[in-house]
């Protein structure tokens, strides 16, 4: 028992940071960008996308709808590998790793993102748009300035749900050699080569805290401005 903790207490900093002395950063930091960039990549243009839905009604949405069944049709490790490959042949350079696959994890993310988002605005009752027009306002303001902030705050408990997938997503960033923490758990394991249990459970409790603890914030914010948003009857 002892050694297999002993195993974990020896690398424990190659599995948090990576080389980040070197200036390399992975393990549990990379997981962590790579997450946060591709969530803030999928929410700009998911939100965009369904904008775009909600004021196009015809061809663009069925475009926009084609195109999102069809990345959501196709496992997202065919993503990354796509991108990992042709985004290299299509800029005429070499991208990092990390950068692909964050790009990967959004482009994928997004098109749920636009789903999530565009019911949000569909189940706004009708008046909100009727007496928005009636103020004066043009289709983009009524989506920016009332349909979307109730939309989005509607939606959030679906938006938290689709990044924590996301932040376990980054996990098949291994299969491209991208130093998060899967990929440095088996460097570790390869190159001890003893009590892979202890290791890969040890990674298994990180995803697990990281994941519960994302949920953990965001919905204590989120419960604490709803209490806000909703005091309780003065007594008379």
């Amino acid at each position: 028992m002892i050694a297999n903790l002993t195993v974990i207490t020896d690398n424990l900093d190659y599995l948090l940071w990576g080389r980040m002395a070197q200036g390399e950063p992975g393990g549990v930091l990379l997981t962590l960008l790579m997450a946060a960039g591709a969530a803030v990549l999928a929410l700009v243009g998911g939100v965009l996308l369904a904008g775009l839905a909600w004021r196009f009604d015809g061809i663009v949405r069925r475009l926009l709808f084609i195109w999102a069944e069809f990345i959501r049709g196709i496992p997202l490790i065919f993503v990354i590998f796509w991108l990992y490959f042709l985004l290299p042949i299509i800029t005429g350079s070499d991208l990092p790793g990390a950068l692909t696959v964050t790009l990967a994890l959004a482009w994928f993310t997004s098109a749920a993102v636009m789903h999530t988002t565009l019911a949000g605005l569909q189940a706004l009752p009708s008046g909100q748009r009727e007496a928005a027009v009636a103020g004066g306002l043009n289709a983009w303001q009524i989506l920016r300035l009332v349909l979307l902030p109730q939309a989005m705050r509607n939606v959030f408990p679906s938006y938290v749900g689709l990044f924590i997938a996301l932040l376990k997503d980054t996990s098949l960033a291994f299969i491209v050699n991208v130093p998060e923490l899967t990929t440095v758990a088996g460097q570790v394991n390869s190159r001890v080569q003893v009590y892979p249990a202890a290791i890969f459970i040890f990674t298994g409790l990180m995803y697990y805290l990281l994941c519960s603890g994302l949920n953990y914030m965001v919905s204590r914010r989120y419960r604490r401005r709803g209490t806000v948003a909703t005091p309780s009857p003065l007594k008379v």
